[in-house]
């Protein structure tokens, strides 16, 4: 599989990683110290080639997502969860993810929409057992498990749902998988 966009990763051995399951170039963060230099870079190849952002499940990797999501609105992200970027150390890391989780999260990725669609509710997300509930934490797993996007707490689920443009017709799709599971 080639990939067409620039993918930000945040090192070497992240770098390693993606290669050995596509065929790409790659942007290294080298840390979370993210630098004015580096944004300017980033936002020459965002639009010469375009950006997915892939960088590690953890508190420096989505430190690094969200200041790259402020600059470059039109980065794609890539997620691969906390459970599928651990090696047996307990090292959390996109380095310690399956080529096949890198290959998936890569073909599921997500643009923010500028102007945010809002055809879910609060109401809904509770009616789902997503918000308020003994496993609402559970379910908010599973879910972003499977619609790919980043783990967030019951206060930022509605945002990031509409911020990707989730639907209301593919949420309830996505719980019904859920359940049957």
């Amino acid at each position: 599989m080639k990939i067409k966009e620039i993918i930000v990763v945040e090192g070497r051995d992240d770098t390693n990683r993606v290669k050995e399951a596509v065929e790409c170039d790659t942007f290294e963060t080298n840390g979370s110290a993210i630098t004015k230099k580096k944004i300017d870079r980033l936002k020459i190849l965002a639009k010469n080639r375009g950006l997915i952002v892939l960088t590690d499940p953890d508190y420096a990797g989505k430190r690094i997502r969200n200041i790259i999501e402020r600059a470059i609105p039109t980065a794609k992200h890539a997620y691969i969860s906390n459970k599928k970027a651990v090696d047996k150390k307990g090292k959390i890391g996109i380095e310690a993810a399956s080529k096949e989780d890198i290959i998936l999260a890569l073909e599921k990725c997500y643009t923010p929409l500028e102007e945010k669609k809002c055809d879910i509710s609060n109401d809904l997300l509770i009616d789902l057992g997503l918000v308020g509930g003994a496993t609402s934490k559970i379910l908010r797993e599973n879910l972003c498990e499977e619609l790919n996007i980043e783990y967030t707490n019951a206060k930022q689920l509605l945002n990031k749902l509409n911020m990707y443009g989730i639907t209301r017709e593919k949420l309830l799709i996505t719980m019904k998988i859920i359940e049957e599971k």
